[in-house]
């Protein structure tokens, strides 16, 4: 089986769980959660052709969630990060630098200011106090504006390019994550996610050379972290107290 058809194959199978219980729970929910992350960003475009672990810079969110119902989750977020990479760090077959890379020799560095709004589906009702499990994997995609600043410097076959400046556009987030609940106040998370921004000009080299830079290729940009938020509980009151107020005396 192929690694094409496998991953199929697991989100069929999450898809249809997931599907079952939302079945079951599908109820209103009456929570909502206020959050803080911290984490890593990490850039992925012409200076970072696969994802590098090494490229992570510092990250931070703040975020809020209302919960829809058991397994659907809004969530608004904020999100800084700073991003780095350099065509030093891209090895070639035999461990060296890659032959394109080392005539380039060049770098990019900035950050990048997200705003974001996001569909979760959480797999087990974890806030539920009367179950055992009080934790969920989930999945995650949505929209995003971004404003990128960023720097970009050649030593020699972009003609001594130095470049600056501030790029601003969209982007679709996707990932996964991990909820745990410690309290039925307290949460801790743990977020894996990507970003397809729909430009090819965080780095600003999409009007190079195309013998020495590939434009058919947009960037990308990843945030993973962990979190913790607090949950906020909103109580109704029965319609039969309402009707009749001297019951609660």
């Amino acid at each position: 089986m192929t690694h094409s058809n496998l991953f199929k194959t697991l989100l069929v199978c999450f898809v249809q769980a997931g599907s079952v219980f939302f079945a079951f729970s599908a109820a209103a929910q009456n929570t909502s959660e206020l959050g803080i992350g911290i984490g890593g960003m990490v850039y992925k475009g012409e200076l970072a052709p696969a994802y590098k672990f090494n490229n992570n810079r510092p990250a931070a969110t703040i975020f809020y969630r209302k919960d829809l119902s058991a397994p659907i989750t809004l969530r608004g977020s904020a999100l800084w990060g700073l991003v780095r990479a350099d065509d030093a760090n891209v090895q070639g077959v035999n461990g060296n630098v890659a032959p394109l890379p080392a005539y380039r020799q060049t770098n990019v560095k900035g950050n990048i200011l997200e705003a974001a709004a996001a569909v979760e589906y959480n797999f087990f009702d974890y806030r539920n106090r009367k179950e055992k499990v009080h934790f969920t994997p989930y999945v995650f995609v949505g929209v995003a504006g971004f404003l990128a600043r960023t720097r970009t410097t050649s030593n020699a076959g972009l003609d001594q390019l130095e470049k600056d400046g501030s790029t601003l556009g969209l982007a679709i987030p996707a990932g996964i994550g991990f909820k745990l609940a410690l309290s039925p106040r307290w949460n801790l998370g743990l977020e894996a996610g990507a970003r397809k921004a729909f430009t090819d000009d965080l780095d600003h080299l999409s009007t190079q050379n195309p013998l020495l830079v590939n434009t058919h290729d947009q960037d990308w940009y990843f945030y993973n972290g962990l979190s913790v938020s607090y949950t906020f509980y909103k109580i109704h009151c029965p319609d039969s107290y309402k009707s009749n107020p001297k019951l609660l005396r």
